[in-house]
């Protein structure tokens, strides 16, 4: 089934990111949509889409679970497809998204369809569950990676994710007190929500004309 994406900013945009959701939200959340709004800023094109369990939620009124992460490789790969992006492409997502994202990411890049992953908060492991980590394939990554985290994610803090042994291709950005959403605790860290947007935002512009520079 073909994809129904919500796309933002200028179709000249001079690159394309896309984004699929987290486990348990869809692709217009509050959080989702709040990174759409600074990406566009930053002069990105964004394009969301949602896998096809969260889609049937709309119509159904039922909330089954997600599925396994692996079974929905097929589903991001046909969006890419389906999107038909002709200039440079980012691809990724927020949470499970940007994992799905992280699976294909090597066999795209191998190809010349994309020239860099952006994860916003991935899920390193189940949040009380750091024995269970997800990261066998983020070891030996060759895609260029951007990974958003705040220091206080549950699925994946500072301290944990410093001994992972990750690809030297994966670039952490740390966001001071931010929880899975990027969001800190304001009176603690001294930075709003928006603050940490806005940085996201601008790094992410940053890094990817670095790497575009060396494709």
């Amino acid at each position: 089934m073909k994809p129904d994406f919500l796309i933002d900013g200028a179709d000249n945009a001079d690159v394309t990111i896309l984004l699929a959701h987290g486990a348990g939200a869809p692709m217009d959340s509050a959080s989702m949509t709040s990174a759409t709004k600074v990406l566009v800023g930053a002069g990105f094109r964004v394009a969301r889409f949602e896998f096809a369990y969260m889609a049937a939620r709309r119509t159904s009124g039922t909330r089954k679970p997600p599925p396994r992460a692996e079974t929905l490789i097929p589903e991001y790969q046909a969006a890419v497809q389906a999107l038909g992006v002709e200039g440079p492409l980012i691809i990724g997502g927020k949470s499970m998204g940007g994992r799905v994202a992280s699976m294909i990411a090597d066999e795209l890049y191998s190809a010349g369809a994309i020239f860099g992953l952006l994860c916003l908060g991935y899920p390193f492991h189940p949040p009380g569950k750091p024995e269970s980590l997800r990261t066998a394939h983020l070891t030996s990554l060759k895609t260029p990676t951007l990974i958003c985290q705040g220091t206080r994610d549950e699925f994946g803090t500072t301290d944990e994710v410093g001994a992972y042994g990750l690809s030297d291709r994966i670039e952490i950005l740390w966001f001071e007190d931010g929880d899975h959403d990027l969001k800190p605790r304001k009176k603690i860290s001294g930075f709003s929500a928006a603050d940490h947007l806005a940085t996201m935002a601008h790094s992410t512009k940053t890094w990817a004309s670095r790497i575009s520079s060396r494709t």
